[in-house]
């Protein structure tokens, strides 16, 4: 009777706790990140799970943050967002999205990302000109239509600044990495 009761109460615990860690996720999304120019051969396979859509009040946060502050209000901002989600490097614990969106286009959707970039020890240490590349920011095209003409971009160490036409502008530490074999596991309605 006792084992009985114990599977019984053990079976009620994970079913009222599954619809929890499943609506805690709403999205994972794998890629594998090839370098390009000075990183060209590189690869690593990257995976974005994205747990909560940031909001259009968030979005103009960011907007405020960089009008009044330029780069280091936008890192302080990001810094005071409640996480997104999560970037991860397979074999690490990676580190925490502060602002992921999703933007729908004609073939799809597409998801972009921005937070600050942890800054490696070595890097705070000698005090290096990566320092000031405090972001890491990407966008995934995915395509509902044809999935092999998925892509993306990720930029692993970014700053923004506004050009002389008063657009944005991202400048990178170093180039840009080419998302590929994109697999977007979210359910499909």
């Amino acid at each position: 009777m006792k084992t009985a009761l114990r599977f019984f109460s053990v079976g009620i615990v994970a079913i009222l706790t599954f619809p929890l860690s499943a609506a805690a996720q709403v999205e994972t999304i794998d890629a594998t990140a090839r370098g390009t120019s000075t990183q060209l051969g590189h690869t690593v396979t990257i995976r974005l799970i994205i747990t909560q859509w940031s909001t259009p009040e968030d979005r103009q946060t960011l907007v405020n943050a960089f009008k009044q502050g330029q780069q280091q209000g936008l890192v302080n901002a990001l810094r005071n967002m409640r996480s997104a989600g999560r970037i991860q490097i397979p074999g690490t614990v990676g580190f925490d999205l502060a602002y992921a969106e999703s933007v729908p286009t004609p073939t799809g959707r597409r998801v972009r990302f921005i937070t600050n970039r942890k800054i490696a020890f070595a890097e705070a240490t000698w005090n290096t000109r990566s320092r000031a590349f405090d972001l890491t920011a990407g966008e995934v095209n995915i395509n509902d239509q044809d999935t092999r003409q998925s892509s993306g971009t990720l930029l692993p160490a970014a700053q923004i600044t506004i050009n002389r036409d008063g657009e944005l502008q991202f400048n990178l530490f170093q180039n840009p990495w080419n998302l590929t074999n994109i697999i977007d596991w979210r359910a499909k309605s």
